[in-house]
């Protein structure tokens, strides 16, 4: 009508109006043709046309129609046109044009008007220069509350919680005493949650409540997000299910609140929810909440329901979408499926390849990985960070040093090598790859260590099997003000676990009850396994009985504690107590109770378990549950059952069950099958000093000396090396380590005068030296003498000099105890009336009163 009116057409209220309505319900098309269609243009329909490209995210054409509004027209720009064109400058992140432009309101006067400058601070903020923004903020004579906000804002989404606020404060404190509004509230809110201050995010709650803003959508919203984030999402779910105005935000929010906690369950319970109710429609950011959930092999049924309903409402052709479907495919062990979303996109970004890339380094097939990013080279993508990251991950995984070096060295070239992201990919590349002394100087060179690079070290010293040197970390970084969470003090546990360093595991107990982290389900799994290898087994159970939320976590890990130290009834006790509660045990559950069976000689119960495990609980065996009935009936002497049950499995026994048994071969001199195992055993691993030992030890157990001196010979000239006997103790906070014959010892003759009086005590209460662990070819006398120097003996000596009357000495050993030793510790326990504890590498000794806690079964 407008258009065939021709009063209509050139009134100028009318048209601007109708330029702005097109803009306002998304077609600027329109707007454009009734801009064309104008004889004469006067200021405000150019206001209303850059307004409307602007409004909807076409910042080129806005700053197009700027342009041609400077240069054509005798119009200037006026304070109506200078924030549209500002953020159309923001929505292109080109801080220097939007610079231009600053310097243009200057001139053309108009830099003192509150739109102007509040359009400069959310531009300045946009681009990160947080700096600029608050000098614009700071000039300004006159603000209004959209001024506050927007500076909070600028705050806000560059990381200055603090600041933002200190802001809000002065905002409410200020002469004019600004309400709050919406758009304050909704502002605010996310940087509680970004903090997971729940205790300020409450007090906002309670304003928004006296504001009469509590009701309001979008702070409602702000309010589930904030205690999603906060971990209270028990009151999130409570405001939700109370709340009958929802929107598709709403849905969004609360689904990934749950699926951040990890909670597959309730995720998919929410969106099904969604669907049924049907007020409100899935959109692609629901899709992306609920992926992060699907992380495990038993979700890939929910994870391919998801895909369905994607596919059937085309989410899946979203880049973001299908990446994440990519990466969840991977996650939840379907790497075929995550190849098949891949070649399935028309476009491939950099993003998509990082996700296929990722999926594979991350989910056992590195080389896969390695593949991949060649073909990404070869298709013309340049790799980012991501792309390089999980490239090193690869390199990790494969132990590829090589190949690590040269990526190393090309981030050198591109100058990406002290990315923190990069920096810790390399980290964990030369710790896996057992370059300690490589990755603690890339660690000294960073400018910035962030906790997450102090966790890597201490977690690649612990597991490279250099715990004092991560203690030692530990408390470098704390000495800094660094503060620890969950993954530093679970490295802490795990070093002191290794080394049975109960003083310092107390020491990290501490620092963990400090800093409220013993609730948390790792940290006390890792608390109970430390108290458990560090021989306290009734501290650990201390601790399990105090947590409140026991998972199935938990109870395995008292559960292998109590089987470590071959408390196997008090095992199975647990483990039936744990089934009253209701739990389901799991796969690891099953080998506490299965290492129980096999240090306290239960054989018939541990077969029983075993049945049961699959008829009743229905999990397959492993190998690593084969393992150890193959240990349990070795052990037993029950030699030909053990090697059937090999012969049948349907897994390709590996190393360690053929170590095993040949192991319970030199026990039981069983000289026929325990060659015929070996044979097996370096067909596996030809390489392995201790593999030679075994054969060694078994043959000389037998009085085959020409076959030891055969196989002796063979090591040597392989090139391989004995491992030596080697115990440790904790005294005052410091480790002490010994070794077999070595007297270098400070303080030697102490200790050299200590077992000999020791000697002389026991041997009144029967000690007859056992020159049969002495497994050398030696006069009776030379053995004894050999008898007298093992580590452990040591280790008892210096323990009994440097503590007080009646402590528990806490002894590890390297190698198994041999039957002189494991005689002397029962009577030592006796005649110094203490309690000797003692871990070697299969289990734990309790010596008491002339009395052992293995029965002499181990």
């Amino acid at each position: 009508m407008v258009a065939s009116s021709t009063l209509f057409h050139k009134d100028v209220v009318i048209t601007t109006r109708l330029i702005t309505m097109y803009s306002m319900c998304g077609s600027p098309l329109d707007s454009r043709l009734v801009f064309d269609g104008l004889e004469k243009k006067n200021l405000f329909q150019w206001n209303a046309m850059v307004s409307g490209y602007s409004r909807n995210k076409l910042y080129e054409e806005a700053l197009r129609a700027f342009i041609e509004l400077v240069l054509q027209t005798e119009f200037k720009p006026d304070n109506f046109t200078f924030p549209s064109v500002i953020k159309a400058c923001g929505g292109i992140f080109d801080v220097g044009l939007g610079q231009g432009v600053h310097g243009m309101t200057a001139k053309l006067g108009v830099l003192g008007d509150v739109f102007v400058c509040n359009a400069l601070i959310a531009f300045y903020g946009k681009c990160g220069l947080v700096d600029e923004a608050v000098k614009v903020f700071d000039y300004m004579s006159e603000k209004n509350l959209v001024s506050w906000n927007s500076m909070i804002c600028v705050f806000a989404e560059n990381g200055f919680a603090q600041e933002g606020l200190g802001l809000f404060s002065e905002m409410i404190k200020c002469e004019k005493s600004f309400v709050p509004d919406v758009a304050s509230l909704v502002t605010i809110l996310p940087i509680c949650a970004g903090e997971g201050n729940l205790e300020m995010g409450m007090v906002f709650h309670g304003l928004a409540v006296k504001l009469g803003l509590n009701q309001e959508l979008m702070v409602k919203n702000a309010l589930l997000d904030m205690y999603s984030k906060c971990g209270c999402l028990s009151h999130a779910k409570g405001l939700f299910d109370k709340d009958n105005n929802k929107n598709v935000v709403s849905w969004n929010t609360m689904i990934g609140g749950f699926a951040t906690q990890g909670d597959t369950r309730g995720t998919f319970y929410l969106l099904r929810k969604m669907q049924v109710e049907g007020r409100e429609k899935t959109n692609k950011v629901t899709i992306l909440n609920v992926l992060p959930v699907c992380l495990e092999r038993s979700e890939l049924l929910c994870l391919k329901e998801l895909h369905a309903y994607s596919i059937r409402h085309g989410f899946h052709y979203d880049q973001l979408v299908a990446n994440a479907f990519i990466a969840a495919y991977a996650k939840c062990g379907s790497l075929c499926s995550s190849q098949l979303m891949f070649n399935g996109m028309e476009t491939k970004t950099v993003s998509s390849w990082n996700a296929l890339i990722g999926g594979y380094a991350q989910n056992g097939a590195p080389r896969k990985a390695l593949e991949f990013y060649l073909q990404m080279i070869s298709s013309g993508i340049k790799p980012d960070r991501f792309s390089l990251g999980s490239l090193l991950l690869a390199c990790s995984h494969m132990k590829s040093l090589r190949f690590g070096k040269e990526i190393h060295g090309y981030l050198i070239r591109i100058g990406l090598e002290t990315d923190p992201f990069i920096v810790i990919s390399l980290l964990s590349l030369y710790i896996r790859c057992g370059k300690s002394a490589s990755a603690r100087v890339l660690f000294e060179e960073m400018e910035n260590k962030s906790l997450v690079s102090w966790n890597a070290l201490i977690a690649g010293y612990s597991q490279n099997g250099l715990p004092d040197e991560a203690l030692v970390l530990f408390r470098q970084m704390l000495s800094d003000g660094i503060q620890h969470d969950e993954i530093s003090i679970n490295s802490v546990f795990g070093a002191c676990s290794q080394l049975s360093a109960l003083r310092l595991g107390k020491e990290a107990h501490c620092y963990a009850l400090k800093a409220h982290l013993a609730e948390d389900i790792f940290v006390g799994c890792s608390i109970i396994d430390m108290y458990a290898k560090s021989g306290c087994i009734e501290q650990a159970r201390r601790v399990f009985e105090k947590l409140r939320d026991k998972d199935v976590a938990l109870w395995n890990a008292i559960i292998v504690g109590y089987g470590l130290h071959g408390y196997g009834k008090e095992a199975l006790e647990l483990f039936e107590k744990m089934l009253a509660f209701g739990m389901k045990p799991d796969g690891f559950t099953f080998v506490g109770i299965l290492i129980a069976c096999c240090h306290s000689g239960l054989v018939e119960e541990g077969l029983k378990y075993f049945n049961d495990m699959q008829n009743f609980h229905g999990i397959t065996p492993k190998l690593e549950h084969y393992a150890c009935i193959v240990d349990m009936l070795g052990r037993a002497g029950r030699l030909d059952e053990s090697l059937r049950l090999i012969n049948e499995m349907p897994d390709e026994p590996d190393a360690g069950i053929w170590s095993s048994l040949l192991s319970s071969c030199k026990t039981f001199n069983a000289l026929d099958i325990g060659t015929k195992v070996a044979e097996k055993l370096f067909e596996l691993e030809p390489n392995k000093a201790e593999n030679y030992v075994l054969l060694s030890n078994l043959f000389a157990a037998s009085g085959k000396w020409d076959d030891v001196r055969r196989v002796r010979q063979k090591m040597k000239e392989v090139g391989l090396q004995k491992d030596a006997g080697r115990s440790w103790i904790e005294l005052g906070g410091k480790v002490y380590s010994f070794m077999a014959g070595n007297t270098s010892f400070t303080g030697s003759k102490q200790m050299q005068n200590m077992w000999r009086r020791l000697e002389e005590k026991i041997r009144k209460i029967g000690y007859k030296p056992n020159t049969d662990s002495a497994l050398h070819e030696l006069a009776e006398d030379e053995k004894i003498e050999v008898l007298r120097g093992h580590s452990e003996k040591q280790a008892i000596c210096v323990g009994l000099l440097r503590t007080s009357k009646g402590e528990t000495l806490r002894i590890n050993k390297n190698l198994r105890i041999c039957v002189d030793c494991h005689n002397a510790a029962k009577l030592i326990s006796k005649v110094v009336e203490r309690e000797i504890v003692i871990r070697d590498n299969k289990r734990f000794h309790h010596f008491r009163n002339g009395f052992c806690s293995c029965g002499d079964y181990w």
